[in-house]
């Protein structure tokens, strides 16, 4: 198996994933998971395509992540995970698509209008 190659999105964030065989390394950024998404909601996330399809302990795994906040690139790289890891078994996808992994979200924050506050707030009123 060489070095594969999948990308997720979330928000602003994009995740690029190089997935290779050996021992469990994940690094994001050139850190580990566990320096740069401290939180245990944030690394469960994280782990659950591998922990679904039971490969926790098989691949080496860099990822580049950019843009948005912590929760858009934690769900852009559990996509690129959840992308790769059917790559490689297709017998993965019936296990990761009906707890939505693949899906892509593609809700986006509203642009800001012209004569209002935010996207949809608007000044107060004053009828005298």
């Amino acid at each position: 198996m060489e070095k594969i190659h999948a990308l997720g999105r979330r928000k602003k964030s994009i995740a690029r994933l190089f997935l290779t065989k050996g021992k469990a390394e994940i690094n994001i950024n050139s850190k580990t998971f566990k320096e740069y998404f401290p939180t245990a909601v944030s690394q469960f996330k994280l782990l659950q395509p591998l922990t679904l399809t039971n490969n926790l302990d098989q691949f080496n795994i860099n990822i580049n992540v950019v843009g948005g906040g912590v929760n858009g690139q934690v769900e852009a790289i559990r996509l690129a995970l959840s992308r790769a890891l059917c790559l490689i078994n297709e017998e993965n996808r019936k296990i990761l698509k009906p707890k939505g992994l693949l899906t892509r979200d593609s809700r986006n924050v509203e642009r800001k209008k012209y004569g209002r506050k935010k996207a949809r707030k608007k000044f107060q009123f004053s009828k005298r």
